[in-house]
Order: structure tokens, then sequence, then C-alpha cells
């Protein structure tokens, strides 16, 4: 007979998702134990932060060592069209009148590292170095995990509830045949670093600029710390490689025909390397099974176009250590005792989908869509900054009816 479960949960990765979950479940007095594969700092994409998560880093504890980490403030959004024309930013404190209206444009390795490490310092048992091979069973119930440890040999460990975090690796949702692509989602990126690359002046200094070019692709361009930009192109497969699969040529074609981004690299000098990744839009058919849940990229990843990723892993870090610890007072860890975690994020993956729906659509125009609908800017703003739990459906109805190709509305984007 297999002995007791050593621990309340074991957590599967250590990114935000992960590092939430543990966090939040250590507050709550559980026993948690994270297993990371990688020794941290390591190198991640995603630096761009939505207003929203200011909530998520009070609970964590964490919104001193962001107010003190010397990264730049960002306190809009702006877009730039193909003629290079730049529209009125965005700005968050327009419409709410909270501390969150700036948030932070962040280095992710340090980041990441920061929340790794407080994890462990409210309570969590963190092991870095630490890859799960598998997942026990019994029956159809997730029991614990298999895993290599640096330095040691394989151990096994037992929980009453083991969460993926894997992110985009989606360990549960791979292994059981649950992740499906998203085929209107479907971009690749490539992206790299420029330093001493111009900055907009004033409040403008930190913003995110999304530059749109053909064909509904895109930049982002995203000032950090040590001036430094992060920079990266997005599009449809065909788009991009049209002509050549060399992502460096390829990169500076794109970046040559945007003048906006033409000319706010040609001061900086490239720090590299030029990266590349693709098939951005997928989720997984559920979000929990019996003993086990998925929070974050294991779950869900829509695409990069909001910055909506640490918000979401936040998020579903948050509303899934919530589920589990009440699970855990209920005695019941069955795939059932998540539906209202499950149900939610669903809810906020949805909201965010029609709108990134809207952006990739070739007859829309959010200038167009806000000339005939002024009274929804506020709205829209709400969507641009994670306040998508509840109050969008009047801007989410304005949207579906711009949409053109209603095969891609959202009602179902999240069935198998």
């Amino acid at each position: 007979m297999m002995s007791s479960p050593s621990y309340d949960a074991i957590v599967i990765g250590g990114g935000p998702a992960g590092a939430t979950t543990a966090t939040v479940l250590a507050q709550h007095g559980r026993r948690v134990l994270l297993l990371e594969r990688e020794s941290f700092p390591r190198y991640h994409i995603g630096e761009s932060l939505m207003p929203y998560t200011w909530f998520s880093f009070e609970r964590l504890g964490v919104l001193d060592w962001l107010k003190q980490s010397g990264s730049p403030i960002k306190h809009s959004v702006q877009f730039v069209s193909t003629s290079g024309k730049i529209s009125q930013p965005f700005y968050f404190f327009e419409t709410i009148k909270h501390e969150c209206a700036s948030t932070w444009q962040i280095l992710r390795s340090d980041f990441d590292k920061m929340m790794l490490e407080n994890a462990a310092a409210k309570g969590a048992e963190v092991r870095q170095g630490a890859t799960v091979r598998d997942v026990l069973m019994e029956g159809d119930r997730v029991v614990g995990v298999e895993a290599d440890i640096a330095g040691s040999d394989r151990e096994t460990h037992r929980a009453k509830v083991v969460v993926d975090a894997t992110g985009r690796d989606t360990l549960m949702a791979s292994r059981l045949g649950w992740k499906r692509r998203d085929p209107d989602l479907n971009k690749i990126a490539i992206f790299t670093y420029f330093a001493g690359a111009m900055r907009d002046p004033g409040l403008d200094e930190g913003a995110t600029t999304v530059a749109y070019i053909p064909d509904k692709g895109w930049f982002w361009y995203i000032p950090l710390a040590n001036d430094t930009i992060s920079v990266g192109v997005v599009a449809e497969h065909d788009y991009l490689y049209r002509e050549t699969r060399d992502p460096e040529m390829i990169f500076q074609r794109e970046a040559k025909g945007c003048r906006w981004i033409r000319e706010h690299l040609a001061p900086g000098t490239h720090q590299g390397p030029m990266r590349v990744t693709g098939e951005f839009g997928y989720h997984a058919t559920a979000a929990a099974g019996d003993g086990f849940c998925l929070v974050g990229d294991a779950f869900s990843f829509l695409d990069p176009v909001f910055s909506s990723g640490v918000f979401l892993a936040l998020k579903s870090g948050e509303l899934a250590a919530d589920a589990i610890h009440a699970a855990l007072d209920d005695g019941d860890v069955t795939a059932t005792a998540f539906d209202d975690y499950a149900r939610e994020i669903r809810h906020t993956l949805d909201s965010f989908r029609q709108i990134v729906m809207a952006f990739y659509d070739q007859t829309f125009s959010f200038g167009a869509f806000i000339g005939a609908h002024p009274d929804l800017q506020p709205l829209l703003v709400d969507a641009l900054v994670g306040n998508v739990s509840g109050g969008l459906q009047p801007l989410l109805d304005a949207l579906g009816t711009f949409l053109q190709r209603t095969d891609r509305r959202p009602a179902d984007a999240m069935s198998p």
C-alpha cells in the first residue's frame, strides 16, 4: 500500500503561475512542495504587466520589491498605424482612480526569481533543478509525482492535489490529450533587444507601444531597465516567412517597413540574440481533474498583444490556490471541486479572446469602434488593464457586432 500524502499540494513549475499558487496555499497554512526544473534566474519573455496585477502583488506581499526594482513605470498603451500615425495613448489613470493605474515593465529573470523566493519566504518548500518526469495515478486520480533531482536520484512525492504550472510544456494537457491549438491565433513572434533605442518623453517613456504592420501583424516596443528595449514582431507564419526563414532578415525587413519602429530603433545597438516562438494560441479542454488542476500557460495561452500572460498566470494561481484550499477543507479534491475555478478562468480567457480577435480582424478598427461607441472607451480601458471579472458585457456585445467572421466569435472559444 502506498504511503499517505506527504504534502497538501505539489506545484510543478516555478514561474509566476506556480509561484503564485504555492505562495497563496502557504499563506492558507497548507504544506506545499514546488518543483522547478531550472535554476533561477533564467530568461523568459513577457515583460509588460497589466495594471490589475497590482492586486495580486498586494496579496502576495511583493509590491515593495516592484516599487524599488527600478523597472520603468507603465502608464499607458499606445497604438501606431501602418502609416506611422500614433494614437492618443490609453492612459490608465484616466479611468482608474487607484494606485494600480501605474504598473511596470519588468525584467523577467529578476521578477521570476523574486516571485519564487517569495513563495519560499511565505512557507512553501521550493526545490530548483527538479524535473518532474511523470505523475502518479490511482485510477483517474493524480496522487503525486516522480521527479529527477539535480545531484540526486529520482524521488517520489505524494500529495492530495497536484498543480500543473509547467507553462508551454503543458505537462498534463499533453499527457491526457487535452491540448487544442487555436487556429485563429496561430501566430509566430521574432523578437530581440536593443540598447540605447529611442524612448518617448514624459509619461510615455515607459509606455507599451503596439505598431501595426500589414495584414494585422504588429510590433511590440517595451522599454526595460538599463536602457534596454524589448522589441518583437508578431504575425501569421505565411506572412513573415514569405521570402526567407532567416529570423534576422525577417526582423530587419519588417522593422525597415514600419516607420515608427525604424525611427525608434535607429539610435540603438542590437544586443541579441534573435529569438523565435510560435503557435501562440492553445487551450486545454479542461482546467482540472481528480486530484489536479492546471494554471497559467499550462491551461491556456492566447496572444501577447495585450500583455495578458503574467496577469492570467497570477489570477489563475490565486483562484486555483483558493479552490484547492476550500477543497481540502471539504475533503473533496475531485474535478467538480474545481468547477468554480474553471468557470471563472474560462470567462476571463473568453473575454480577452474576443478583444484579441477584434484586434486581428481585417475589417475592424479600434478607432472606428470607439468613434461609434465613445461611451464604451472606459470599458475598453478596463479590458486593457485586466479588469475583466465583471461588467464588460456591453463592450463584448458591441465588439461582436463589429466582428465580420461570425465563426470566430468566442462563444465556443474554450470548447474542445
